[in-house]
């Protein structure tokens, strides 16, 4: 048996865990960037909370509030131009998957000046600045991962930075979602239980990595019941955030594989939620596995007797109606399988065909 775990960063959890444990900023410098969005990091106290911290460290900070959803690398050069600027030690990313991506990529352009756009995927290994992570959505676990995706209209995808750029400290507090709506909070539910499906059924797994899977199974057979119910109490705020997290924990190890890499597509070209471009593909995914051994028993961690049991909890609380052309499935599945790195962590053989018939039957071409 031989595997590798990496997680360094410093986590923080609970309600007010900003306020209590404001001290492990002073580490990290005296001048900061505030990475977020245009109004959630608002409105639910998120924002207020970590320039409070700031204000009581006299750490002085900078606002760039103007990440997009599914952020490109033109905003990403804007914000580190600033941040260049400005001469700041570290960034802090608020808000969702959006910002705390951005937010990493953000920190790698402002600490090499040389780096653009144009070259960044070309690049050898490169540092960044320390990164804050303050997630307010449960869902991509990037406050716990070394991933960085951003949107590169030129090749007109979603695609990962290509560095290893752990946050150094995340904070994660469930009071910050307690505003979600109903929907946004499914979204985010369902990518964070994707990445646990992918990180499980994957060539990299490992018995760490297995481990944080089978418990954030454990955790979504409760979440999953509350979803249903739209019962969305603290409590399950706060399971959902956990899950959420250990399974950040799980990709940063073993990373994601074919819904990911295929729902890019689908986020791009049909503006669909990245949680929905996942899950609406997962079915049939799992479907494709001539060995459904270890779906078996993550079926059975999750209380259920078959997938068509997990497709009833997805037909519950998603509905996603979109049709595919049979070109657009060639032109999704040909760009697809060029990501060398998402087919690599597939665990059996797969090849354009299997793809094909993947968006096929999800999609009803």
């Amino acid at each position: 048996m031989m595997f590798k775990y990496s997680m360094p960063t410093e986590l923080y959890f609970g309600r007010g865990c900003i306020e209590k444990n404001k001290n492990a900023l002073l580490k990290l410098g005296n001048n900061a960037l505030i990475i977020t969005g245009k109004n959630s990091s608002k409105k639910n106290g998120s924002l207020q909370a970590m320039i409070k911290a700031l204000d009581d460290l006299n750490i002085r900070y900078h606002l760039f509030d103007d990440v997009e959803e599914n952020p490109s690398l033109e905003t990403i050069e804007k914000a580190a131009s600033l941040g260049k600027n400005l001469e700041v030690d570290f960034v802090i990313g608020i808000g969702g998957g959006s910002p705390l991506d951005a937010s990493k990529a953000i920190a790698v352009f402002i600490k090499n000046p040389h780096i653009n756009k144009s070259n960044i995927f070309s690049s050898d290994t490169l540092e960044s600045l320390p990164v804050v992570a303050v997630p307010t959505t449960s869902g991509t676990g990037s406050e716990v991962t070394p991933y960085s995706i951003v949107t590169v209209h030129s090749e007109e995808t979603k695609k990962n930075l290509g560095q290893n750029i752990f946050p150094t400290i995340a904070y994660l507090d469930s009071s910050f979602t307690y505003g979600l709506p109903y929907d946004i909070t499914v979204n985010t539910s369902i990518d964070a239980f994707t990445h646990l499906v992918e990180s499980y059924l994957n060539s990299n797994a490992s018995l760490l990595s297995d481990m944080l899977a089978e418990k954030g199974f454990q955790l979504f057979k409760d979440c999953f019941t509350n979803l249903i119910n739209k019962d969305l109490s603290e409590d399950f705020r706060e399971k959902v955030m956990l899950a959420s997290t250990i399974a950040g924990m799980s990709i940063a190890q073993a990373g994601t594989s074919l819904p990911h890499g295929m729902g890019y597509a689908l986020t791009y070209y049909k503006k669909l939620p990245h949680g929905l471009a996942n899950a609406v593909l997962t079915i049939e995914y799992l479907k494709s596995f001539k060995d459904q051994s270890k779906i078996n028993k993550m079926l059975s961690i999750l209380g259920l007797n078959n997938l068509q049991d997990l497709k009833d909890i997805f037909d519950s609380l998603f509905n996603v109606n979109l049709k595919l052309t049979e070109e657009e499935v060639k032109l999704y599945a040909s760009k697809f399988a060029e990501n060398k790195a998402k087919l690599k962590n597939h665990p059996e053989e797969v090849d354009i065909l299997v793809i094909e018939e993947i968006y096929r039957k999800s999609l009803q071409v």
